[in-house]
């Protein structure tokens, strides 16, 4: 249903609406209409370039349903299949990432079992076990890949209602920006599975939480020159120092005229700093994020393996980054800052810590 527009879908309705008195014996008791959103949620283009919305045109519908997520056991169950039917294994550890990283969404849980099972040419071989590394590298191929489900999902951050939800997730922030937040945008962020609701709003899943900052910022990631050889160390770690030194060079003379690009202006200042991160782990490591409504932070976790010939499977430098934006004093920041990025650190096993204070008031 979601691929009609225009005069086309406005036929269709016509139709559905004109036999709706006919029924049952010359025309269909009931119609389903399959796509992404509710059909309320349908803005409809006429020739004449008026928008027709969809309380009056659906009048007539009985019930909207939503094919939810798996559920952890049947993602389990799932995979369990493939196993029986050729035999090859999943490691156990997969598990709880498996379910981190796509809560259940269906699409995702299929596409990173075809990931380890038939992009991996040697994984063809069912005698051979799929392990977590194998796992964590397909799942980086699924989202360097903008395959279409993951594209089509970027599309929708270019939507006003959409934007409205997402742009303080990404930027930590909580009540104040609320405002401009209605229900309705809510639930269709929610159908669109951006979100969960839940106990809390947070954004669906890991790999979103992957995906959304990545596109967000691909186009500016790519236009920072900075390599990752200047600041690999003689010990092949990388040095954070010095990388987070040259990002505030960089923030001082570019961020105003940066951020005023991006879509999602709320969260620049964290955009800017994740792209330019993006551009220098791009050379060998990755960064997981952590996003949560209300708690005026965002938490980055970057992992760096020390020895390209073992990659994840060798030893790995952990980096715990606390990014805030100053609201209140610089001293009631760093306080709470402090002691967020120590309690982080301590849950990820890093190496090392550093938190950045965003000042974006005027001097």
């Amino acid at each position: 249903m979601d691929t009609l527009v225009g005069d086309t879908l406005i036929a269709l309705l016509r139709q559905i609406r004109s036999g709706y008195a006919e029924r049952p014996k010359g025309f269909p008791q009931s119609i389903i209409l399959c796509g992404v959103r509710d059909v309320r949620d349908y803005r409809i283009h006429t020739s004449e370039q008026e928008i027709v919305t969809g309380g009056s045109a659906f009048n007539i519908k009985a019930e909207s349903l939503r094919l939810g997520n798996f559920t952890s056991d049947e993602v389990d169950a799932l995979y369990a299949q493939h196993t029986r039917e050729t035999g090859q294994s999943f490691a156990s550890e997969i598990f709880p990432e498996l379910w981190e990283d796509t809560r259940g969404q269906p699409w995702l849980v299929n596409a990173l079992g075809y990931e380890m099972t038939w992009r991996d040419e040697l994984a063809r071989d069912r005698n051979i076990s799929i392990t977590l590394e194998r796992y964590r590298t397909a799942r980086e191929r699924l989202i360097q890949s903008r395959a279409t489900h993951l594209d089509q999902l970027t599309e929708k951050l270019k939507e006003a209602r959409v934007h409205r939800v997402i742009a303080p997730l990404l930027a930590g922030e909580g009540e104040s920006s609320e405002a401009g937040i209605t229900v309705d945008d809510q639930e269709y962020v929610a159908d669109l599975g951006l979100i969960e609701i839940k106990p809390q709003e947070r954004i669906a899943n890991r790999i979103y939480q992957e995906v959304i900052p990545r596109e967000l910022i691909a186009v500016q990631q790519s236009r920072i020159a900075h390599q990752t050889a200047w600041y690999v160390m003689p010990d092949h770690t990388l040095g954070m120092v010095k990388l987070l030194a040259a990002f505030q060079q960089f923030f001082r003379e570019h961020s105003e005229s940066w951020i005023e690009r991006f879509d999602y202006k709320e969260a620049g200042p964290q955009l800017l700093l994740q792209a330019f991160l993006q551009r220098i782990v791009n050379g060998g490591g990755r960064i997981n994020r952590e996003y949560g409504l209300g708690r005026k932070r965002t938490d980055l976790l970057l992992e760096w393996p020390l020895d390209s010939k073992q990659g994840y499977l060798g030893p790995i430098q952990r980096v715990v980054i606390e990014l805030k934006i100053l609201h209140k004093s610089l001293e009631l920041t760093l306080q709470k800052g402090l002691e967020q990025t120590a309690d982080y650190a301590q849950r990820c096993n890093a190496d090392e810590a550093h938190l950045i204070v965003f000042n974006r008031r005027k001097i």
